[in-house]
């Protein structure tokens, strides 16, 4: 418990300033990164945070959508809150693109704003804006706590909505004169979070629907899951026998060695998985997805509102479950519990082995580096680092085209391998690869970003060699912002325009931070390369240089134009 400085002979909590007694709570309640980059309207939290320096660790970021992006990796790696600390106006706005991430990827955190002074309100003073509106759809709770009093209340109650049910992030507004406010007033108690667990009655149907399907499909996502839960998906394979396909970007959720793991649904997915889904799964069991748009390719796979095959939705968040699809079976449940009941099934049926085997086999074949243009081969290089580096290697990446190649050659053989934003963010590999590293700096962390996304977040290069983080940084550089010239060849062929890229010497960027480098070229000079990066103790930058034609791994620039032009005239 933390120290509140009183008097030998002062009974209770001593008087504290509001910045203390936050401080204070996120230690209680387990707090042990603050991501920030400082400002002068939450110098009271700043000044309470001293006192716990040496329990909690504050991240000094470069720019607040760093930090923000920081705190939701954290929330991914751990299960826990991810705090992050910004100041009003333009620093909430600059971290609001992390919030957006963490919403969308039902990720627990925090977002705590410095506001103005109660006094000043609603005169537009500097730098004001109204969170619970600017956050309104961004955020499970957003508050304004405007007594020094109640500042346990609310972190108590911040920490349990972001992580109860389907977890997400919350914003909490502090204005200035709050937390330099004097208070004596009770501390917290650490949180206790429930879990939602399946009725034996749904078990019990389940253990029907399960005798009678000949085709069934089981499959893994969304949020509350645990390296546990990855042990007890695969064990419920093994037992049953059933094909596993996991969700967009939730890949690591079962070890892709698996002998039932078929591949991930989503973009780019394998097109046997893609077909049988929509021809032929019989009884669909959906653990911890809310099947969203790019789960779903557009909500294309799966016939709303009524699926065209039988369906178990569980989902901790019961508000979920009916959102979009009818299930002919809800489970308001955490991962962990309803699979371990699944376990418990007396169920003789046993899925058809070769349904079973078909799948692996498909996922197999898929995994085979395609030709593409160039002397580069982006699936011949994820291979190389899928053979060679440590198995609990993670591995993080935004968004573009350029994802699709770690996403499709790579095969994750642990839980939390893979830190990526399903809200399709740019910018999220080089923040993610820093908070990995701080939270698991025994493991190699790769950071995998496009040219484009790169240089979006490329500043938290110096947060990196501030922690003295040694991470490996994969530069893809084909000079464009290739989804958006792929989308452009196909819906408005040859009319190109705002896609291309003026990129700077990408090596002599990192070598700027003290962060050694090389350029790649060719892919027999990849493994070299790698090599060099994993001996370096300063962290090691490699920029791909790609051919622009290698679009994806099966589809080239020209052949995208091609298709455009010939949908226009057809």
């Amino acid at each position: 418990m933390p120290n509140h400085d009183r008097t030998p002979s002062a009974p209770g909590p001593a008087v504290r300033h509001g910045g203390r007694i936050l401080a204070d709570q996120l230690a209680i309640l387990g707090a042990e990164k603050v991501f920030c980059v400082p400002g002068e309207s939450f110098l009271g939290l700043l000044d309470g945070l001293y006192d716990h320096r040496d329990r909690i660790d504050v991240v000094t970021c470069r720019h607040e959508s760093g930090a923000a992006n920081m705190a939701d990796a954290y929330g991914k790696l751990t299960g826990r809150p991810g705090i992050c600390a910004v100041t009003r106006g333009p620093g909430a706005t600059n971290a609001s693109n992390g919030v957006h991430t963490a919403f969308q990827d039902s990720t627990p955190m925090i977002l705590l704003v410095g506001q103005v002074s109660r006094k000043m309100m609603d005169r537009e003073a500097f730098q004001e804006i109204d969170y619970r509106r600017m956050f309104g759809e961004m955020a499970k709770w957003i508050a304004q706590i405007d007594d020094v009093a109640r500042i346990p209340e609310y972190l108590s109650r911040a920490w349990h909505v972001a992580m109860s049910g389907r977890p997400g992030p919350v914003v909490l507004a502090l204005p200035e004169d709050v937390l330099s406010a004097r208070a004596m007033v009770d501390d917290a108690r650490p949180a206790s979070v429930a879990r939602g667990a399946p009725e034996s009655s749904a078990i019990a149907r389940l253990g029907d629907m399960l005798s009678e399907a000949r085709k069934p499909l089981l499959v893994l996502g969304g949020p509350g899951w645990s390296a546990q839960a990855a042990r007890l998906a695969a064990d419920v394979a093994d037992r049953f026998d059933l094909p596993v396909a996991t969700t967009f970007r939730c890949q690591d959720y079962i070890d892709n060695g698996h002998p039932n793991y078929g591949g991930v649904i989503g973009i780019a997915p394998v097109p046997e998985l893609a077909r049988k889904v929509r021809e032929e799964v019989d009884l669909l069991i959906t653990v911890g997805s809310r099947w969203g748009e790019m789960t779903t390719q557009g909500y294309t796979l799966i016939d709303s509102p009524v699926p065209q095959m039988r369906l178990v939705h569980v989902h901790p968040g019961p508000e979920e479950l009916g959102h979009v699809y009818a299930p002919d079976l809800s489970i308001a449940s955490g991962a962990e519990a309803f699979l371990g009941a699944m376990l418990d099934l007396k169920v003789g049926h046993r899925a058809d082995p070769g349904w079973t085997r078909g799948f692996r086999a498909d996922y197999e074949a898929f995994l085979t580096p395609t030709q593409v243009p160039g002397a580069l081969n982006m699936g011949e290089v994820i291979r190389h680092l899928s053979n060679t580096l440590p198995a609990d290697t993670i591995y993080t990446n935004g968004a573009g085209n350029y994802a699709v190649w770690l996403h499709r050659f790579h095969s994750h053989r642990g839980y939390r391998t893979q830190l990526a934003p399903t809200s399709g963010s740019m910018g999220y590999a080089v923040p993610a690869a820093v908070a990995a590293k701080l939270v698991h700096p025994d493991r190699s962390v790769v950071s995998v970003s496009g040219d484009g996304c790169f240089l979006m977040t490329a500043q938290e290069l110096a947060t990196a060699r501030a922690q003295g983080l040694a991470i490996i940084y994969l530069v893809v550089n084909n000079g464009m912002y290739g989804t958006i010239r792929m989308h452009q060849e196909r819906n408005h062929p040859g009319r190109v325009i705002s896609t291309a890229l003026t990129n700077p010497d990408f090596v002599a960027f990192a070598g700027a931070f003290g962060i050694p480098g090389e350029v790649v070229t060719e892919t027999e000079a990849f493994a070299a390369a790698l090599d060099r990066a994993r001996a370096s103790d300063d962290g090691y930058l490699i920029e791909l240089r790609v051919d622009p034609e290698a679009l994806t791994p099966t589809q080239s620039l020209s052949a995208a134009r091609a298709q455009g032009e010939a949908e226009k005239t057809g």
